[in-house]
């Protein structure tokens, strides 16, 4: 059946429509990975987002139980070159278009995606759809179409809930958790309890943590005001790691500003500089947004990593408190473990912390 991409500039892409035969409207956007399809489309970050997947093929290994990040992704639509709907791969448990299908998120194949990669470079962040018709009529929906921004309130969980073990007592601030943060941490025997996007500083406080993480997540951090006073409630006090979107608002916390980038970071080849050592790490991204560079009070913030390719702020400490934050993904899922030594980083500075009061005691 053939679909259509349409973008709100008047620009329109013809296909093959795969996946639910649904209208869908929300925020396009690239994603270089050439791999790890089923984890980029399960990541709560991509929320309302339409994904361009700029490989020539996906679909080759099918999906499977164990690359979830998510049980209920609400990505809004799937776009891809070639579409291969006879996986090969021995852990498959069903196709590709079949799992969007059951999700009710719609696909199109077929699509020059490096023509509509070079358009999207050029003009910038968009809406789009995936509609049956690409006549004016949808062109005038989706341009009146206002699409929603605090994606945080919507994937954020509803209720605390633990991942025990025995080991590290870990607070997991949800902005749009993926599971392999969760697995990155369990390998690291933590004892983890995983709270609301708008729990406060008293309230994680109160559960005696020997360390505090801020996820990455979806949509703009200016749309989440209650997690700033909760990192300055905690900062000082915590071990903290930020990650993703968490980063933004620890950064927006102690005074930076953050802005939207015209060419975006989604993919998992991206290489990132750690100033102090000059080591380079090629890593994990899915973000819109980044901390503008003019905007960090230098006695409060340290900028530690940036990205080689265009600069942008990948890392922070304060200069006072236990306290960084990284923009990219140190677990990956998908790409390389690179950026694990982050995870590792966090560990010894909650080694440190204890250390510090048990010696006071």
């Amino acid at each position: 059946m053939q679909r259509y991409l349409i973008l709100e500039d008047g620009t329109s892409y013809a296909g093959t429509g795969f996946g639910a035969p649904i209208i869908s409207t929300g925020e396009i956007i690239l994603q270089t990975a050439m791999t790890g399809y089923q984890q980029v489309i399960t990541d709560k970050v991509n929320t309302g987002k339409i994904i361009v997947f700029v490989s020539p093929l996906i679909g080759t290994v099918g999906v499977n139980r164990d690359d979830y990040e998510s049980i209920n992704p609400e990505v809004k639509g799937v776009i891809a070159a070639g579409l291969s709907d006879t996986p090969g791969h021995f852990a498959s448990k069903m196709p590709l278009s079949r799992f969007l299908e059951n999700l009710r998120i719609p696909g199109i194949s077929g699509i020059d995606t490096r023509a509509l990669m070079h358009h999207l470079r050029n003009s910038g962040p968009q809406k789009a759809s995936i509609v049956d018709a690409d006549d004016e009529h949808a062109f005038d929906q989706l341009r009146a179409l206002v699409l929603p921004r605090n994606y945080v309130q919507e994937v954020s969980t509803a209720k605390p809930y633990p991942s025990p073990a025995t080991g590290k007592n870990v607070i997991v601030v949800d902005f749009g958790l993926k599971h392999s943060l969760l697995r990155a941490f369990a390998v690291r025997d933590c004892n983890l309890t995983i709270v609301p996007a708008d729990t406060t500083a008293d309230e994680i406080i109160s559960l005696s943590p020997d360390g505090v993480v801020l996820t990455d997540g979806p949509g703009d951090p200016t749309d989440v005001k209650s997690a700033e006073e909760m990192i300055r409630g905690i900062q000082g006090k915590i071990p903290l790691l930020a990650i993703g979107l968490g980063h933004e608002l620890f950064a927006r916390a102690n005074g930076a500003k953050t802005i939207r980038m015209q060419h975006e970071h989604h993919g998992i080849n991206i290489p990132v500089r750690e100033i102090a050592t000059g080591r380079i790490d090629i890593t994990t991204h899915n973000h819109c947004y980044a901390v503008d560079p003019d905007s960090v009070q230098p006695d409060r913030l340290l900028v530690t990593h940036r990205s080689v390719i265009d600069g942008t702020i990948e890392g922070l400490r304060h200069r006072l408190y236990p306290a960084f934050s990284v923009q990219f993904q140190p677990e990956g899922a998908p790409g390389s473990n690179d950026a694990d030594h982050i995870l590792s980083e966090f560990m010894e500075l909650m080694d440190a912390q204890i250390s510090a009061e048990e010696a006071d005691f």
